[in-house]
């Protein structure tokens, strides 16, 4: 009887197992072009049925090989600025044993002229004088911004003071605690000098299939293909007027659509700031409350694409496997450890094409139809339970 209960147990779970196993699919890389690197962009039906973060990818090549590969989120880029402002000795005297030298900036400006650093060139040799800098708006309220040093010793010369943050004053002060050697500065001026890193990512826009449908007071948008992409933003595109609260699983927001005469206000885009849903269907509820339903004309996503990045010089093809596994790690590859060199690189640019998924594995989770049979193999292991012990019983 015991042996009946576990095959009974065993069936059980080979049946749920293969209701609920993950999709499978394959993808082709057509290779093409004459650099050695290539890259090639993630499409969402691979996202849809990838892991969430990608740990399942694995890049083969004509002869079933791996390809070592990373995933590249966008490129980083530098932008330099730099300006440089001549100063006007407008003071210079004695006070305290201290000596003062007072500038102003040379070309007025309408508006707020930013420094990092101040220089001061001087013809004097062999010295090295501490220095206060101070800064002001009306040559009369003066504040004071660092201490530091200023030198010219056997060609070693520092003339430049920078700033622990930019400054805006229009009036600059040396002071010196003594001045015994004459030292005088024969050009003074300012600079900025600012290096900016913003990074570009790979921004790609859909129009995905939806469903719309009226539930009570809402409208219902049933978004598909969706799933664990990084989103950006969603458009509802409608030429209705309105002015409606918009419910989303990750954030609601007021979007509207209003004409008055030739002028046209609206705002229908929701941002979603790289959050990712994990749901099949992308549900998005508008409250109509006592309004009539708007008119959906089409629904535009946009959303941040991952690179896969891979030496593609040694084979024809490449075949893209996801989906195996939800208990893939991601692979260690040595390529990943030179990505900025690698990036740095011309590659050619390839596409994903041909996706196909294991259709004998291409199963939806049917929840009720698993309840259902989960009941009755504990009423037949009951029944066989209690038809036993009756038999045992009577014997």
């Amino acid at each position: 009887m015991n042996k009946k209960i576990a095959l009974f147990v065993l069936v059980l779970g080979m049946i749920i197992q293969s209701a609920v196993v993950a999709n499978a699919g394959t993808a082709t890389i057509e290779n093409k072009g004459e650099h050695s690197y290539k890259s090639a962009r993630i499409l969402p039906a691979i996202y849809h049925s990838a892991n969430t973060d990608l740990s399942d990818l694995r890049i083969k090549n004509d002869k079933g090989g791996e390809v070592p590969y990373f995933i590249n989120t966008g490129y980083q880029k530098r932008q330099s600025e730099s300006h440089q402002y001549d100063m006007e000795l407008i003071n210079s005297y004695l006070k305290d044993k201290a000596f003062y030298f007072d500038y102003i900036l040379k070309t007025a400006s309408d508006s707020d002229v930013i420094a990092t650093s101040i220089v001061a060139e001087s013809n004097n040799i062999n010295f090295a004088k501490s220095v206060e800098i101070y800064g002001s708006y009306d040559n009369k309220n003066w504040q004071k911004i660092k201490d530091d040093t200023l030198y010219c010793v056997d060609n070693h010369i520092k003339t430049t003071i920078s700033f622990e943050e930019p400054q805006k004053y229009t009036y600059y002060r040396f002071k010196l605690s003594n001045n015994a050697e004459q030292i005088s500065f024969h050009r003074v001026y300012l600079e900025y000098n600012e290096t900016q890193t913003e990074a570009d990512y790979f921004l790609e826009e859909i129009k995905p299939d939806y469903t719309v449908r009226e539930q009570g007071s809402n409208t219902e948008i049933a978004v598909e293909g969706l799933k664990n992409l990084k989103l950006a933003e969603i458009i509802i595109v409608s030429d209705s007027m309105f002015k409606r609260m918009l419910v989303t699983p990750l954030g609601a927001k007021e979007i509207y659509h209003l004409t008055f005469g030739s002028e046209t206000y609206q705002d229908t885009t929701i941002p979603m700031d790289w959050q990712i849903s994990t749901e099949e269907n992308f549900v998005m509820t508008i409250q109509n409350n006592d309004d009539a339903p708007i008119k959906i004309d089409n629904i535009i996503v946009r959303y941040y694409a991952d690179e896969l990045v891979f030496d593609g010089s040694n084979s024809d093809s490449f075949t893209l496997e996801y989906g195996a596994s939800e208990d893939k790690t991601a692979p260690e590859y040595d390529i990943a450890n030179y990505k900025n060199l690698t990036l740095k690189q011309d590659m050619d640019a390839l596409k994903i094409t041909t996706i196909a998924t294991d259709e004998k594995e291409e199963k939806a989770v049917d929840y009720k139809w698993i309840f259902n049979v989960v009941i009755v193999v504990i009423g037949v292991l009951l029944g066989a339970i209690i038809l036993s012990n009756v038999k045992k019983t009577q014997s």
